[in-house]
């Protein structure tokens, strides 16, 4: 078997530190060939330590080596979006894995439920091979109150029937509700039970609903702060909710559009170990501005901001980012202030903890062989998915 063994100045260690680094992998033909065949070796950390390499490397990282990052919530890129069908989805999650993003929700907004269904149905061969880690609906049981840019007609209570069809194509690996919502805890309940992660978000529910839909099993916050009910003293609503539970993930869209850089301290200052940094990204990310489709709606882009275009022709509500997750892990710690440790874990280890998986997310000897290379101001230089360099 060819190994190859990579050491880093500056590597994010499985527990959570800056620091001298290194990792023998197992060479692969492919990154899906070798996520294909673990039992081989292929595509896994064969070990990994701190400290000096055990010989001299095959390939000396000068900047930062990370683990590869892992978005639970994205829409689309480089031009396409996730609901247009798996040869346009495997294009977006190409154009994000180039950026350093090697697992990847594809996030689902509303729609009709029959339109849903086909599109769970399409994208469920690149679940089962391993290209998408899962999908994720955000939409379509959500507040018209806070309903962002998502298509009003067609939100709706969720029935049992209704989430039992759609968690039974076995690909929703998280649903985005508002608790608020008639039945909305019992289907927290339903879909925790099926596996699926459930997040509080585009909601107007109080602070008693949402820690009554914690209690129920929700286990995080759809990008925290947008698309809810304000945080008041007197209220303290979703996000205060979210906030003093302590096993609640935190998502967080660090572009300086949706959030003040002084949020994002906030946060981290107080709640590092479960943030997670997604990028809500829309066709229009590692792509051009101009006019796309998010779910039913018209998204025009300019200078990078995603907004819907109003009956007017007007700039409405945002409408997702054209953001990637290298690009949140660089604006966190050179604009935000974050510490790079802290930004990196919110970009690996947290979010792929929030999903339940052991096998990304971290550097650690027997994970996959997921790693990003990085230059001294956070830009990605390499890219490897599974033994294999993609980028």
């Amino acid at each position: 078997m060819q190994t190859q063994l990579i050491a880093a100045r500056r590597a994010l260690t499985p527990d959570g530190r800056l620091a001298p680094y290194w990792v023998e992998i197992a060479a692969g033909q492919s990154g899906t060939a070798a996520a294909e065949t673990p039992d081989a070796g292929v595509g896994r950390i064969l070990a990994a330590g701190e400290g000096p390499p055990p010989r001299t490397p095959d390939l000396e990282v000068r900047g930062i080596l990370s683990p590869g990052f892992v978005d639970v919530h994205c829409h689309g890129g480089g031009g396409h979006s996730f609901a247009e069908g798996p040869q346009q989805a495997r294009q977006a999650a190409a154009a994000h894995r180039a950026q350093g993003t090697t697992t990847l929700l594809a996030s689902l907004v509303t729609d009709p439920l029959p339109a849903l269904r086909e599109s769970l149905q399409s994208l469920a061969p690149l679940v089962e091979a391993g290209e998408l880690a899962g999908i994720h609906l955000e939409g379509p049981w959500l507040s018209p109150q806070h309903k962002g840019a998502h298509s009003e007609v067609f939100l709706q209570p969720p029935r049992p029937e209704d989430v039992a069809d759609l968690l039974s194509t076995g690909t929703v690996a998280m649903v985005t509700l508002a608790p608020e919502l008639p039945g909305g805890l019992d289907a927290v309940r339903q879909m925790v039970s099926h596996g699926a992660v459930a997040a509080v978000g585009h909601t107007d529910a109080t602070y008693q609903q949402v820690s009554q839909a914690l209690d129920a099993g929700a286990s995080a916050g759809t990008h925290l702060f947008n698309a809810m009910r304000g945080l008041h003293h007197r209220e303290p609503g979703p996000a205060g909710a979210l906030l003093e539970h302590g096993s609640a993930f935190l998502e967080l869209i660090a572009d300086g559009i949706h959030l003040h850089p002084a949020m994002l301290r906030l946060i981290f200052a107080q709640h590092a170990e479960r943030a997670v940094l997604v990028s809500d990204a829309m066709a229009a990310a590692a792509a051009e501005d101009g006019d796309y489709r998010l779910g039913s709606l018209l998204v025009r882009v300019s200078g990078g901001e995603a907004r819907v275009v109003a009956a007017d022709g007007t700039a409405g509500a945002i409408a997702g980012s054209t953001l990637t997750v290298g690009a949140a892990v660089r604006f966190a710690v050179q604009e935000a202030g974050i510490p790079a440790e802290q930004a990196l874990t919110a970009a690996t280890a947290n979010p792929a903890a929030m999903l339940g998986l052991d096998e990304v997310g971290s550097l650690a000897e027997g994970g996959r062989a997921d790693l990003v290379v990085l230059d001294e101001e956070f830009r990605v230089e390499r890219v490897m998915q599974a033994s294999a360099w993609v980028g």
